[in-house]
């Protein structure tokens, strides 16, 4: 069955679909994309941004709270990586750090666009959050959400009105994207946010996905440098592949 694409695509799209012919990789860009309630500022994503300015490596951290975070939404996260390569990409493609929900988003848009990832790093990917929405909040609150909004902190600490449609949908994309790259998972095994289950079994069930797991909890702030020697290896594995080259 060929994954589902979104519709209409947004101006520019045809760039994610090229034509391929092959060559050997030069340069490659890279970008975190962070998780839930998170932003460009997180330590994470600017740690690793230090390091591979350091490597001499382009990087990008997107907001994507989009279009805002009360008004949050999965199609108009996965259209902020569409303008991001739109932007900044060339023919090289993308290899994408992402945390939690970024980590979600990373393998969805790889799914939607498998020409454009060669290689992926997944740190505590928040797979099939629909269910496991109702085991975090607390008693009632599912059905509070359901009847309009629900107040829940930004990456500030500040409340803000949730809307339900984020959670409709969630229900409505792939739990466990299927990606098309070699992909690394590193999770924490005292992870309470997002169990290490999840990611057992999807690396179980992709013989392209291996997990690495870490003494640590869901922000990963103890096993950063282990995770920046995975981030920064990325460019040494991606540039000894070829990788497709949109034909212009």
């Amino acid at each position: 069955m060929k994954p589902d694409r979104r519709e209409p695509r947004p101006q520019g799209a045809d760039r994610l679909r090229p034509r391929t012919t092959w060559r050997y990789r030069r340069r490659l860009r890279f970008a975190y994309l962070h998780g839930f309630a998170s932003g460009p500022l997180t330590k994470k994503g600017q740690h690793l941004l230090h390091a591979f300015e350091r490597a001499g490596h382009p990087f990008s951290l997107p907001d994507l709270n989009v279009p805002s975070f009360a008004e949050l939404s999965l199609s108009a996260m996965l259209e902020r990586v569409d303008r991001l390569d739109a932007e900044e990409g060339d023919d090289e493609g993308w290899a994408f750090v992402g945390s939690s929900l970024g980590g979600w988003l990373a393998s969805r848009w790889a799914m939607l666009n498998p020409t454009r990832v060669p290689r992926l790093l997944l740190l505590c990917p928040a797979f099939d959050i629909a269910e496991r929405w109702p085991t975090i909040l607390p008693p009632g609150a599912m059905e509070t959400w359901r009847q309009g909004s629900l107040r829940l902190p930004d990456r500030d600490g500040e409340l803000h009105a949730l809307h339900y449609r984020f959670y409709e949908e969630s229900r409505e994309q792939p739990a466990f994207p299927d990606v098309p790259c070699p992909t690394r998972i590193v999770h924490g095994i005292a992870d309470d946010r997002v169990p290490i289950e999840s990611s057992r079994r999807y690396a179980e069930e992709r013989e392209n996905v291996s997990l690495l797991e870490v003494d640590d909890g869901h922000d990963l702030w103890a096993s950063i440098e282990l995770i920046e020697r995975e981030a920064l290896s990325l460019a040494i594995r991606a540039s000894s592949q070829p990788a497709p080259h949109r034909a212009r």
